[in-house]
């Protein structure tokens, strides 16, 4: 009897186990079936793609996996772990990104390196212009031309697909090996009385300012500014309502080499230095020029016939790279990232397109299919850029396993509690333990990476909307989704 009833418990457990799977399925199934859902509540014309894997990266959900979406910012993930798997030293001083300042004859010439944080400012204590003034003024009082060379890489200042009318503003900023103050200068708006023009404050020069904006009586605001390419000339226009807070633009710099430049020549007459020439910016021309182009312009980059080799006066150390990669991913900036991305293309001048390529074969080590991404920058302003959610799983979970995945996932922003998604999932089974970056563009928004499901399970996810209408969003139905599965995992 006893041997009867023990079959009995065996045969028992083995239906149970055989019907867990099933269960399981079931389960998966449903829950794909309500987060579609979710997802059909969007505007029309919203496209949606999800994937969400497990720890054993089974996919739980799997909606248009394959499909390309524009990625927006999600692209500086990509970019940033590149980094930490091609540049080495990324927690040590930025040695090689250091600017430099040299004597060639006469003339200064102010060489970038790619370094995104030299400053400017009055407070600034390291990675500060002012040092390099200093080096200048100890050295001479009398100079010619002031130059700034940002002829590391080739001239590609915006990159390939981003829009023109980004770039009158910090997120489509000249991108330049010389840059300052993250390539932007800060204007402020503040109301004044209703039917007035409201007060504007800028401390630089560099611009000039056409104030062709209003006060209201009551909002909205509508603060807006544009520029054409190359003009230095702002308009400000739109309206700014009586008792709202003062509003802060920062405007893009197109020329950064050149305002570079332009600073350092301010600072050095601040210390007496006389400065009897004219304030220029040079660049590296994509592909090899002939002799005779070259001959020609020479003389009026200042690189004159008999002029001796420039000898360097002294040269900045930058905070280590992984500060910067942090603040990257963390607050999203775009001149930083794509600035990373030249640098990923090593020192032999390849820019760009030697970043793009240091990425490509980064994801062929993920083993991400190549029809699962295209990217035309390192920041996520270009149109141009594609991703599969299925790729970027893949890719998130390929970065998990490296040595330096842990390191990198500490940069990215944490719901409820930093960056980008400091106020998203606030109050849900996600606060503090979504682990994502963010992208948004025009009707475009993403969000990939890490979360902890209710179970404490850790799900890879990738989850990208395009297409959604004018005047919509879909950043709240996506985190509504995202709080269902980890509810029910």
């Amino acid at each position: 009897m006893r041997m009867i009833g023990s079959m009995r418990l065996i045969v028992f457990v083995l239906l149970v186990l055989g019907a867990m799977p099933a269960a399981r399925a079931q389960d998966a199934a449903s829950l794909q079936k309500r987060i579609e859902v979710q997802l059909n509540a969007a505007s029309p014309g919203t496209r949606f793609g999800v994937v969400v894997t497990d720890p054993d990266g089974r996919e739980l959900i799997a909606i248009n996996p394959e499909g390309r979406f524009i990625p927006a910012s999600n692209t500086k993930m990509f970019t940033t772990a590149a980094a930490f798997m091609t540049l080495s030293g990324l927690d040590q001083p930025d040695v090689d990104g250091g600017t430099t300042v040299a004597l060639q004859g006469k003339d200064v010439i102010l060489k970038g390196f790619g370094d995104a944080r030299m400053s400017s400012a009055a407070d600034c204590t390291v990675d500060c212009l002012a040092t390099l003034a200093d080096a200048v003024a100890a050295k001479t009082k009398r100079v010619r031309n002031i130059i700034g060379d940002a002829a590391l890489w080739p001239d590609v200042r915006w990159s390939p697909g981003m829009s023109w009318n980004n770039v009158a503003e910090r997120s489509g900023t000249g991108i330049a090996a010389l840059s300052l103050d993250s390539n932007e200068l800060p204007l402020t708006v503040k109301p004044s009385y209703a039917g007035m023009l409201p007060i504007v404050a800028f401390s630089s020069d560099y611009f000039t300012i056409e104030n062709q904006a209003t006060t209201i009586a009551r909002g909205p605001n509508t603060l807006d500014v544009k520029r054409l390419p190359f003009e230095r000339r702002v308009i400000l226009f739109g309206k700014i309502a009586v008792g709202e807070a003062p509003e802060k633009i920062a405007l893009g710099i197109d020329d950064p080499a050149h305002y570079a430049a332009w600073q350092l020549a301010a600072l050095l007459k601040a210390r007496g230095v006389r400065v009897k020439g004219e304030i220029r910016s040079r660049y590296k021309e994509e592909g090899p020029l002939p002799p005779s182009v070259i001959a020609e312009a020479c003389p009026k980059m200042g690189c004159r016939k008999f002029d001796p080799p420039p000898i360097i006066l002294a040269r900045l150390t930058p905070p280590p790279l992984a500060d910067d990669i942090k603040v990257i991913n963390k607050v999203s900036q775009n001149l930083h990232a794509d600035l990373l991305a030249r640098r990923l293309g090593g020192a032999d001048g390849k820019g760009l397109d030697g970043g793009l390529a240091a990425i490509e074969i980064m994801l062929a080590k993920a083993g991400v299919l190549r029809t699962a991404y295209d990217f035309a920058d390192g920041s996520g302003m270009s149109t141009y850029n594609r991703v599969a959610p299925r790729g970027a799983v893949t890719f998130l979970r390929w970065v998990a396993a490296q040595a330096w995945g842990a390191a990198w996932r500490v940069t990215l922003p944490i719901g409820g509690v930093d960056g980008t998604i400091a106020r998203r999932f606030k109050g849900t089974t996600l606060e503090g333990r979504i682990f994502a970056k963010t992208g948004g563009l025009n009707a475009t928004a993403a969000l990939s990476g890490y979360m902890i499901a209710k179970s404490g399970r850790e799900l890879t996810f990738s989850l990208f909307a395009n297409d959604m209408p004018a005047g919509t969003r879909a950043q709240p139905i996506m985190d509504a989704a995202l709080i269902a599965i980890a509810d029910a995992n």
